[in-house]
């Protein structure tokens, strides 16, 4: 009969779903006159041609919700949701439903009514609808509103209840269901419960409770939740999070205006059994094609050898060595760490990876994340590629970061929403790969079964930011993928572990990728996972390199770290150049001098360099230098070149484009340059797979400085000439890098005042002594890395040291160090939301209510950043967002609101800059009104600049920035 229901509403034959239905009444239960539901209580109606009524909107939600149930989580998470929540899968299948279809019971009260004032008419008149005087103008949230109101209901209906509120299943879940706007509300005291009418008032009287339990007991009826259908006791954490999560995206996908408007009931409708039945089935017949048109659903991970996975042949000795053991250790969800140097083919060993634990655990995605927007957006690409290769079902693939809609990968294949990309239209497969319009709305991003993105995307979930459960969802069943994993201080890396602990509760495979990572580092990240799949104990982690190990999930078993050679073994020449700390980056003496010295040879006989500064005055300044000392690099092309983040977003892309032509892998549309210099900031790390014949570094930390080296001599070009792009003869052949150290009159190593708080002054201290006690030996890579990386940071290191005046100044500088490393991780464990481990109050995950701004994501602790646009006066007046008067500034001196399109050419010219070079700004430096209507644009500052004698200048507050052909400068 149930099955006659559906396809009848399917087909929308009226007739024969009425027939049905009084055919069929005894299947509703008796009593569904004894409490009539009032139709005229709306729940939806912007956008639509007449109110929704709530009831409807509550059988939609609910239909959409078992829809998600079976559509967005594979068969192996419900099980492990069933499993921790203690109760038969299908029991908790039908309670989700219903508690999706509860979610706003709290519209039920006369404030929220009245914000419809010809909808309230038709109520406040009604005896049955008296309350309290004020009470329809009372600021009480309908969210609140429904933890309330559902407290006592779920006390009526038979679930637990504890001494204490706050452990109470009966609370939980409604607390549970009033943070389906993003906020877990505060806990309800007791004796507030106990005396409901007097402390808030703003539920209304006693019709208005009839009305909330005759809503909360039909969509009971209708889901088929009987009446022993209860909650064993308060859901794990976890379970708890997944189950709002999908709550929220149930009311999300019903309160679409395409799904409420084909279905409005008639005017007059009434709500009784037969008309709301045959709104049910409706509902259950049409949330399939709302979840498939959002693009959610299940990816799929056919099993495949590594062989086959990838375009190239063969796998290099760690590829095989994880295609080859993984397998037998995975026996569920797990956490797989490989260490190896750059250029070792990480990234497919962790795409394999992820395919084997993805299968093998059931996992529904990939979330592949990495530390900067330009790594993501270069990763992009290739988990398009292995994805078309490799991953079947429902593909919908994300980019995930503050700028992707500026990506040309991103946006290309436009074809989905109806325009051709670049190429023409995209083929099946491709498009199959591109995420619609719903996918790519905020904070859904994480939800499309694949994904790429920053780091701070996944973060986000363990921060009390609003709907931080959605970033829990996006994760609770996917493989993450966390590229670059010793690339984060002492504050992201505490976010880290305690998304390690979530993940590891909700059973998600996690895949740890790293250069250069400590062993203490190692041991926090498996130990936090391990802690959330419930083994408290700490383990022995001890990583080799290159090479990874394997942690189980199903029994916190940790593998013996199995090492693997490396077709990249090299021995790097270091050479140290002590530097007097007090001259100027860009004079003719000291750091400029040694500079151009160490130059002079390359720019003679030919070859490619990279000189890499702390900072971006620095870069700029190295580079001013260097053009004066050799100009005949100053007029060739991609003669020199310079790299930093203080550049307009499109330049920036310009020059690295220009970059990867140049110094990028032979064959691949680079065109090597006989001669070339490029300075850079730490930008080079790790975005660029770059290839230089000589590196000559500002002193860093030692794991940045074998970063930096990796750039020198990094692809083969063995057998081509300097005109085929390989290296001249006098360079030798292994790479060599050379560390400009500044020295105080003494010789001690003493960091430049100009530096500020790039690096701790101890690490700096340390490395230096580390690379002295070397003596001028070469470090072998990746032989010696481990142990040098280790020894940066042991705890004796000051054994080391022979004069008790380095021993002194060291330990000052370590307490220096471990007090702003503590300060960081003791504001992370401030804000962080608590571990999952125990926790039964949701409003946890909100912290009461003090949310944070996502911003603290995007910036490290006490590097306030924001964006800014430059926009050049011309001489004749115009007004242009470049300095050669070209484009057209969209939206200036117009009103109404700029486009999508006019959006996108503003963010391409915009730069980040230092927060304080922007405190004291005036009403020049605010956005024309037409781009305050557009959420990217709003916050931006404008530069107004105006022809100088260097270039281009203007004043915010005090400060004097100017624009030249090296970028944006203070002074």
């Amino acid at each position: 009969m149930n099955l006659l229901l559906r396809l009848a509403a399917r087909r929308r034959c009226q007739w024969l779903l009425l027939c049905l239905l009084v055919s069929q009444r005894r299947d509703f239960g008796v009593g569904m006159s004894e409490r009539v539901i009032d139709a005229n209580v709306w729940g939806k109606e912007r956008g639509l041609a007449r109110r929704y009524p709530l009831i409807c909107h509550l059988l939609d939600a609910a239909a959409a919700a078992g829809v998600l149930w079976d559509r967005v989580l594979t068969g192996s998470a419900r099980a492990r949701l069933a499993e921790a929540a203690g109760l038969p899968e299908e029991r908790l299948r039908r309670l989700v439903g219903l508690w999706a279809g509860l979610h706003d019971v709290g519209k039920i009260i006369p404030a929220f009514q009245a914000l419809v004032p010809e909808a309230y008419a038709a109520l406040k008149h009604e005896a049955g609808y008296a309350h309290a005087a004020g009470a329809e103008q009372a600021k009480f949230g309908h969210d609140v509103a429904t933890q309330w109101a559902l407290t006592s209901l779920f006390e009526a209906w038979g679930y637990p209840v504890s001494r204490s509120v706050r452990r109470s299943a009966h609370h939980q879940v409604a607390q549970l269901l009033g943070g389906h706007h993003g906020c877990v509300h505060r806990a309800v005291e007791s004796r507030h419960l106990r005396n409901r009418e007097a402390y808030v008032p703003e539920l209304g009287g006693p019709g208005w409770e009839a009305q909330r339990v005759a809503h909360a007991e039909a969509v009971r009826r209708l889901v088929g939740v009987g009446a022993e259908d209860v909650v064993v006791g308060p859901l794990p954490a976890h379970v708890a999070v997944v189950v709002l999560g999908l709550v929220v995206v149930a009311d999300w996908l019903a309160s679409q205006e395409g799904a409420i408007s084909p279905r409005l009931p008639v005017e007059g409708w009434a709500a009784d059994e037969v008309g709301l039945a045959a709104h049910w089935w409706t509902a259950v017949a049409e949330a399939g094609g709302w979840v498939a048109e959002a693009g959610l659903g299940v990816a799929e991970w056919p099993e495949k050898p590594f062989g086959e996975q990838f375009a190239f042949a063969g796998a290099n000795e760690l590829q095989a060595s994880v295609a080859g053991g993984l397998p037998g250790l995975v026996d569920g969800p797990g956490l797989l760490l490989v260490t190896a140097p750059t250029g070792e083919g990480k990234t497919e060993a962790a795409l394999h990876a992820a395919s084997v634990m993805g299968r093998v655990s059931g996992a529904s995605g990939l979330f592949f994340a990495l530390p900067t927007m330009a790594t993501a957006d270069a990763m992009h690409g290739r988990v398009v590629e292995f994805a078309e290769r490799n991953v079947a079902g429902d593909r919908a693939l994300t980019l995930l970061h503050s700028m992707a809609w500026l990506s040309e990968a991103y946006a290309q294949p436009g074809a989905v929403e109806g325009v051709a990309g670049a190429g023409g239209l995209v083929s099946d497969a491709q498009s199959a790969l591109v995420a619609g319009r719903w996918l790519r709305g905020a904070k859904r991003g994480l939800l499309a079964p694949l994904a790429t993105g920053t780091i701070d995307q996944a973060l986000a979930g363990v921060l009390p930011v609003r709907y931080n459960v959605l970033r829990l969802l996006g994760l609770a069943n996917k493989v993450l993928v966390v590229d670059e994993a010793h690339a984060y201080g002492p504050w992201m890396h505490s976010l880290l572990v305690r998304l390690l602990e979530w993940l590891g509760a909700c059973g998600a495979p996690v895949v740890l990728l790293s250069a250069t990572l400590s062993g203490r580092s190692a041991s926090s990240l498996v130990d936090a996972y391990r802690r959330g799949c419930g083994f408290g104990e700490p383990s022995e982690v001890a990583p080799v390199y290159p090479g990874w190990l394997y942690v189980s999930g199903q029994s916190g078993v940790v593998s013996v770290p199995r090492a693997v050679g490396s077709a990249r073994a090299r021995e790097i020449e270091v050479r140290t150049v002590p530097i007097a700390g007090g001259a100027p980056a860009g004079s003719v003496a000291g750091r400029g001098a040694a500079v151009v010295e160490e130059l002079r040879e390359l720019v003679v006989r030919g070859g490619c360099a990279l000189v890499c500064c702390t900072t971006v005055a620095e870069a700029q300044a190295t580079f001013r230098l260097l053009r004066e000392e050799f100009p005949e690099l100053a007029v060739a092309e991609d003669g020199l070149l310079l790299l930093h983040s203080r550049f307009p977003a499109a330049r920036r892309l310009e020059i690295t484009q220009a970059c990867e032509r140049a110094f990028g892998k032979p064959g691949e549309g680079c065109r090597r340059p006989p001669v070339s210099v490029l300075v850079a900031t730490q930008v080079v790390e790790q975005s660029l797979d770059l290839d230089f014949d000589v590196v000559i570094s500002d002193l860093a930390p030692l794991a940045q400085l074998l970063q930096r080296a990796g750039r020198c001599m990094r692809h083969d070009r063995v057998g081509l000439s300097p005109q085929e792009g390989g290296r001249p003869q006098w360079v030798g052949e292994g790479p060599r890098l050379t560390v400009l150290e500044p020295v105080d009159a003494q010789g001690r190593v003493r960091a430049p005042k100009r530096w500020g708080a790039v690096y701790p002054e101890a690490l700096l201290t340390r490395t230096s002594h580390l690379l002295r006690e070397r003596g001028g030996k070469s470090i072998a890579v990746p032989g010696d890395v481990q142990e040098l990386v280790d020894a940066v940071y042991a705890e004796d290191f000051a054994d080391r040291l022979e004069s008790a005046v380095d021993v002194e100044r060291l330990e000052r500088q370590d307490a220096e160090r471990v007090g702003a490393v503590l300060a960081e991780e003791t504001l992370a464990q401030m804000t962080l939301v608590s571990p999952p481990m125990g926790m039964v109050d949701l409003s946890e995950l909100s912290c009461d209510g003090a949310l944070v701004d996502e911003a603290l994501l995007t910036t490290r602790l006490g590097a306030d950043s924001e964006r800014a646009v430059c926009v050049f006066v011309q001489p004749e007046g115009d007004v242009t967002l470049d300095p050669e008067g070209v484009l057209p500034v969209p939206g200036w001196g117009r009103g109404g609101r700029v486009s999508v399109a006019e959006a996108r050419v503003v963010m391409r010219q915009t730069v980040p800059l230092p927060g304080r070079w922007l405190r004291g700004r005036g009403a020049d430096q605010e956005v024309p009104a037409s781009w305050r209507r557009q959420a990217a644009l709003r916050e931006l500052c404008v530069l107004l600049m105006r022809p100088s004698r260097d270039g281009w200048a203007c004043s915010v507050g005090a400060r004097a920035i100017s624009f030249t052909r090296e970028g944006i400068e203070s002074s």
